[in-house]
């Protein structure tokens, strides 16, 4: 198996004949999937996600692919397939057609309503391509055809890419659920002539492939659904994806079944599910959805509440009720749902909201002590019946963590892809398709890049880091007054310390040791602010650690008069 190095350098021209496969995102982490395939000097994007931070990224919205080895490229961009319609699929295409509006989108039907709707809110009418399994449409010299794929969401597609350089297989997020509720299978039997064609590079789903086994049908959900419904005396509040259609139609089912009103809550959730209404992908009973304001008039024993913040999210309803900052109270009896997986990373978000809806008393169901949820994606026994029929003579894990991305390439190698026809990669490093054999080329830029409010890639590492020395330690602000020509103290120091944990009194033990420091440094002819704030900031930096083992962020102020 092939693997990067930190030493890997800017590739080397594509060698003609040859297909180039760059992923920018979705290699050694859960999110921002982004792929760039070249041939010809053309390119096609498969996917434009979106990672959401973690804690360690404070005031970060969210965390986009790095264009900027395609920035310089945009005019050479044939279009974008989308595979399916979460965001961390699709959220980073509104930030891509700021650069260029015109770049067209290729997807199934609800994909490309949800990413039209995203882009309303963007002001962008994008120039859109609808196809649906089957299909084959030729994308300059790209020729593409769509194969049906099952996942947590409908119309997921993957994707097989022939250009003369070889076959590619890009699967998206998929699993081979055999009782899908919308009867949508994935098409095994495209997959298998595909291989009698000849399969030359696979890129294949990892996000479970350390999961043994074959991942559950979403069918078992409902039962289990319906003892929820069953027991729970008052409200019922159910947390999910936003894009989740298969699951609240089966929250909408035991509503129906139980006598409950629905409504939706949270913008998105809202959006996503009237789009997938609309299109008929959600079958709503009349007048089981109601708008939230009428639910005052119901008793509880006939609500269901549907909302987002299912892995923690801060601003997220579900969030907000279980900090007490919501217009929706939790009170003693009800139930919540959280019908989802735990993304990783999110894992004390979500606990933490659970411990808050606990403590207003309602009884929460999760994962760990329900089947709630199953997961979109296939477990390593679906993995090796895939790899079966496919046959790839290369292959290349994509979509999940280091960690999942050796168990993917450890079940290839089992089904018998050649060791060194196994290319792991991460996200920017390059790999080149040349006669038949996949190898590693070279790597691009491919850092994060911070969404932060309408800021796009101004904060960068140096600014987190000072958050979190914010957060953790403080700061303490210094403010002194020097005569600009002696150097002599004329006024101050004056400080004042906020979140740092030291009272503004204590600092009168190093106020001398800062009008000392000074004071020498005047008689040695140092005048100059900002070395004279570089001295504050090691004197004061120094009395701290000392005194107290801490490291707030200290900010002198020198003024000159």
């Amino acid at each position: 198996m092939s693997h990067p190095h930190p030493e890997l350098g800017s590739p080397p021209p594509l060698p003609e004949g040859g297909l180039r496969v760059t992923p920018l995102g979705g290699l050694g982490e859960i999110g921002r999937n982004m792929t760039v395939f070249e041939y010809g000097g053309r390119l096609l994007i498969v996917d434009c996600g979106v990672l959401f931070p973690e804690e360690e990224q404070p005031g970060i919205d969210l965390i986009l692919p790095d264009f900027s080895s395609i920035r310089d490229r945009l005019d050479d961009i044939e279009g974008i397939v989308l595979t399916h319609g979460h965001e961390d699929h699709i959220g980073g295409v509104p930030f891509l057609l700021r650069e260029k509006p015109d770049i067209p989108l290729i997807g199934s039907k609800l994909t490309l309503a949800l990413i039209e709707a995203k882009l309303q809110e963007h002001r962008i009418r994008p120039y859109t391509l609808e196809v649906a399994e089957g299909n084959r449409e030729r994308i300059g010299p790209f020729d593409c055809e769509f194969v049906a794929v099952n996942h947590s969401i409908p119309d997921a597609l993957a994707v097989a890419i022939r250009t003369p350089a070889g076959m590619v297989v890009h699967t998206g997020d998929f699993k081979m659920d055999q009782l899908p509720l919308d009867s949508r299978l994935t098409d095994l039997h495209a997959f298998a002539r595909l291989s009698e064609e000849g399969i030359d590079l696979l890129l294949s789903d990892s996000t479970n492939a350390e999961v043994p086994g074959f991942t559950p049908h979403e069918r078992d959900i409902s039962n289990v659904l319906r003892q929820v419904f069953a027991a729970a005396g008052k409200r019922i509040i159910v947390a999910s994806f936003a894009s989740h259609v298969h699951r609240i139609q089966q929250i909408l089912d035991a509503a129906h079944e139980y006598g409950r009103r629905v409504a939706f809550v949270g913008r998105s959730m809202v959006r996503n599910m009237g789009i997938a209404r609309d299109l008929g992908y959600l079958k709503v009973p009349p007048g089981l959805v109601v708008d939230v304001k009428t639910l005052d008039d119901l008793p509880d024993h006939e609500v269901v509440l549907v909302c987002t913040g299912s892995q923690g999210e801060p601003m997220a309803a579900l969030s907000r009720m279980a900090n007490r900052d919501h217009q929706i109270r939790i009170v003693d009896g009800d139930t919540v749902i959280l019908a989802s997986s735990l993304i990783p990373g999110n894992e004390n978000a979500v606990y933490r909201v659970i411990n808050g809806l606990t403590r207003w008393g309602a009884n929460v169901v999760h994962k760990g002590n329900a089947k709630v949820h199953v997961s979109g994606h296939a477990s390593a026994g679906e993995l090796l019946y895939f790899y079966n029929i496919c046959r790839p003579k290369n292959l290349m894990p994509v979509h999940g963590e280091w960690r999942h991305l050796r168990a993917n390439a450890e079940l290839g190698a089992l089904t018998g892809v050649p060791h060194d026809r196994i290319v792991i990669a991460e996200d920017g490093v390059v790999v080149d398709l040349v006669q038949g054999k996949a190898k590693i080329s070279g790597k691009v830029q491919a850092g994060y890049v911070y969404v932060d409010g309408l800021s796009v890639g101004d904060v960068g590492e140096p600014a987190l880091k000072d958050r979190k020395i914010l957060g953790d330690e403080g700061i303490i602000s210094v403010f002194v007054v020097v005569d600009s020509s002696t150097g002599k103290i004329t006024g101050g120091p004056h400080m004042q310390a906020r979140g740092s944990g030291i009272e503004d009194s204590a600092f009168a033990a190093v106020i001398p040791k800062i009008t000392e420091a000074l004071e020498r440094s005047a008689q040695d002819g140092v005048v100059e602010p900002h070395q004279l704030q570089q001295l504050i900031r090691r004197t004061l930096g120094k009395w701290v650690s000392d005194t107290y083992r801490r490291r707030p962020m200290i900010l002198p102020v020198v003024v000159e008069v």
